[in-house]
């Protein structure tokens, strides 16, 4: 028996029925999303294999000029790397909302192929839901993977990355919630699909509403998410602030306390003075305080964003199933 013919048996045996149809019917869809994570972790490996064996000039008497490839040095050009990959990251819902409406849902309500899976003893709902189950965890797998990625290549920068731990991309790229987003992405790209039923208007709206839920949240996260407030007496200098409160935490507001307990702006000394560290005895400054977000903060807001994310996949989907109900009633 020949190997093809071999997998083709094994892998009937794994998935069956409108599963492997749906396996069988985008194979090409699964296949671009594996040939896209080979080639980020080829790009990943060469340049983190480059860094090490070209490590950066650090002994230069002057400016360093070294170089790699006639760019700048291997270190550098991973880190930057590093930088837009977890960027790039951040469209991915993007992708996938608009792959799931348009080529996985909307075209075959288009052109009508659907009604060659409902009349061979598969129900509306067994079909949407093996397209979902299908999507979901190519998904799941393609992000995994995308992460994990993400995290080979910024290892060398970890301490400086951890600072930067709030930052677009950074955020989402450490793992759960980039995972929410794209699931959630696939619950939208469902009922888009069905409700639109054409295929390039429902990747263009899918695609839209599912980018706009990481730009959004990302766009509030740290103001509805409790901060952590740190007193002092005296006026207390830049250097103390950051002392007090860590270098990898995430500073959101600080100034000055009154006697009275109002809150001034952090440069209400400065205005009078030009001087932070001295002001007018008619302001009645009697200490500081600091409104930051510590770096355990950052698990806390990833499971929580996660878990709504999810939620909300989860009523999405929930939607969809009830659409195609009442419009095969």
């Amino acid at each position: 028996m020949s190997a093809s013919a071999t997998l083709r048996r094994s892998s009937g045996r794994r998935l069956r029925g409108p599963y492997w149809t749906t396996v069988r019917l985008h194979r090409s869809i699964l296949w671009t999303g594996l040939a896209l994570v080979i080639a980020a972790a080829a790009v990943a490996v060469f340049l983190r294999v480059s860094a090490e064996v070209f490590p950066e000039q650090t002994d230069c008497v002057g400016p360093c000029t070294d170089t790699f490839l006639g760019f700048a040095s291997a270190r550098v050009l991973l880190g930057n790397f590093a930088d837009y990959y977890a960027i790039a990251l951040l469209f991915l819902p993007f992708l996938i909302g608009a792959v799931v409406a348009g080529p996985v849902i909307a075209r075959e309500l288009d052109n009508g192929t659907y009604r060659l899976a409902w009349t061979q003893s598969v129900s509306p709902a067994r079909w949407l839901a093996s397209k979902l189950t299908v999507a979901a965890v190519a998904t799941t797998a393609l992000v995994l993977a995308l992460v994990g990625i993400f995290q080979f290549a910024r290892a060398p920068f970890t301490g400086a990355v951890n600072q930067r731990w709030v930052d677009r991309g950074v955020f989402e790229a450490y793992g759960p919630v980039l995972i929410a987003y794209c699931l959630l992405a696939v619950a939208i790209g469902a009922l888009v699909g069905l409700l639109v039923r054409r295929t390039l208007p429902a990747m263009a709206i899918a695609g839209v509403v599912s980018l706009s839920m990481p730009m959004a949240v990302g766009s509030v996260r740290w103001d509805v998410f409790p901060v952590r407030t740190i007193t002092a007496t005296g006026t207390g200098t830049y250097q103390e602030r950051w002392t007090t409160i860590g270098l990898d935490s995430f500073l959101m507001q600080s100034g000055y306390v009154t006697a009275s307990g109002k809150r001034l702006p952090y440069n209400a000394c400065w205005v009078r003075t030009h001087d932070f560290d001295k002001c007018p005895a008619d302001l009645n400054i009697t200490g500081w305080y600091v409104d930051f977000h510590p770096h355990s903060h950052l698990w806390w807001v990833q499971f929580a964003e996660t878990g709504i994310m999810l939620a909300l996949a989860a009523a999405a989907a929930w939607a969809a199933f009830r659409l195609l109900r009442r419009a095969t009633a």
